[in-house]
């Protein structure tokens, strides 16, 4: 009922944002008597804030065209490369017309970006993709909305997550494959990778987990506390519910994007409630380059998904509540995950100081699981000053993080199989 009162909600409020949006356009258009009233301005500002603030905010485009690779502007197509039903895997495909940054684009390093199913769209990673795209062939994991896949096309829990990367991962080339995981991802990642380590599959060169819970025991935060404060049963009574029938979901079980939503803006809602406020003083100061940085972090931070009410509950109950994957007792469509039978894969696992979502120590325990990977093949890193988005956004990412992220794939690329040439793709 919650999320169909939800939806009436949003019925209600979408009329009067787009009356909010046309008035303000109308009161900034200096070409219009309105735009010449006294007190304007203002007027037209609290009319825009009125308007995102009851907008329907919809899945961004990753709208990567281009990006500089090897010192020259290169072309970027996105394309499918492999479609699931609660999944597409997405390739960042790179052109170029000069013969040798096409040479060189050739021997780049394969990147796979496993996104966080968390709320967010995997375009929370765009800044991610787009400096990737620099030195390597970048694929990502792009998750559906749960509300958008019928329900004739069966669940989706979390061994169905890891079974999805183990297919991904093949698909691309196991032994041509770097993995970066960013934040909820790295426990399905390494219980992939070590399901293919067992049985004696080939394995990424690499992986590199960043700000994810491997062992969320250790330096709790307010989002592992929440998970075990409350049994089990509280979150499938409170927080799960059907999808409405105006989507194709209609009837699937889903824990909703908009109560996740309500949550990230708990955690910090002074911090939101004066970004909006700085938002309507730079319109009424004409301060339109920091409004429209504003409007661009609204627009990616306001549209979430819904996540599978299996696959939520099992992450709550697996990986936050029993904490199976640090204890060594996961198993996974009938097989336990033992990330010591992982050899050859090289491990890199990066931490923000400040992060309030994965607290320090909780992603470096992947070191001690990964007992049987070399201590010259492993390296942690922890990035002062940084929080969650810092290790993998914004100007830390790019300045500080990345370049320790490029070295490190670069010095395991190495073809490990007699024989096996590297792809030439770009």
């Amino acid at each position: 009922m919650l999320y169909q009162l939800h939806e009436w909600q949003r019925a209600f409020l979408g009329p009067l944002s787009y009356f909010a949006q046309a008035n303000a356009r109308m009161l900034n258009d200096n070409s219009s008597p309105l735009g010449k009233l006294s007190g304007a301005q203002r007027i037209a500002a609290g009319y825009e804030l009125m308007h995102r603030l009851g907008k329907e905010y919809e899945k961004p485009e990753f709208g990567i065209t281009s990006a500089m690779a090897h010192d020259h502007e290169i072309a970027v197509i996105e394309r499918v490369a492999l479609d699931k039903p609660f999944c597409q895997l997405k390739r960042f495909k790179r052109f170029s017309d000069d013969p040798a940054t096409i040479e060189k684009m050739k021997h780049d390093p394969i990147v796979l970006v496993v996104a966080p199913l968390s709320g967010h769209h995997a375009t929370l990673l765009r800044d991610t993709v787009r400096t990737l795209l620099h030195d390597h062939k970048v694929y990502i994991t792009d998750w559906v909305d749960a509300r958008m896949v019928p329900v004739e096309l069966g669940r989706f829990d979390l061994d169905d997550y890891v079974g999805y990367i183990e297919e991904f991962i093949r698909h691309i080339g196991a032994d041509n494959v770097h993995v970066i995981s960013v934040c909820q991802p790295t426990v399905p990642v390494l219980a992939a990778i070590s399901l293919m380590a067992a049985r004696g599959e080939k394995t990424p060169r690499s992986m590199t987990m960043m700000g994810g819970p491997i062992d969320p025991r250790l330096s709790p935060t307010s989002v592992n506390n929440l998970a075990t404060t409350q049994p089990l049963s509280w979150f499938e009574s409170n927080v799960i519910h059907a999808v409405p029938a105006n989507y194709p979901g209609y009837g699937r079980e889903v824990y909703p994007g908009f109560l996740q939503h309500a949550g990230f803006i708990a955690m910090n809602p002074n911090r939101h409630l004066n970004s909006h406020w700085d938002f309507y003083q730079d319109l009424l100061r004409g301060d339109m380059e920091d409004a429209e940085s504003h409007r661009k972090f609204y627009d990616e931070y306001n549209a979430v998904l819904d996540m599978p009410a299996e696959f939520y509950l099992d992450t709550i109950e697996k990986v936050f509540q029993e904490f199976l994957l640090p204890r060594g007792l996961w198993d996974v469509a009938g097989e336990r995950v033992t990330p010591s039978a992982i050899k050859t894969t090289a491990l890199l696992t990066i931490e923000g100081e400040l992060d309030d979502i994965s607290g320090l120590g909780q992603t470096e325990a992947a070191h001690e699981l990964c007992s049987g990977v070399p201590a010259k093949r492993r390296a942690h890193k922890v990035i002062e000053g940084a929080g969650h988005y810092g290790i993998f956004s914004g100007r830390r990412w790019r300045e500080t993080v990345y370049p320790q992220v490029r070295d490190f794939i670069r010095k395991f690329d190495k073809v490990t199989v007699v024989g096996k040439k590297a792809p030439a793709a770009g």
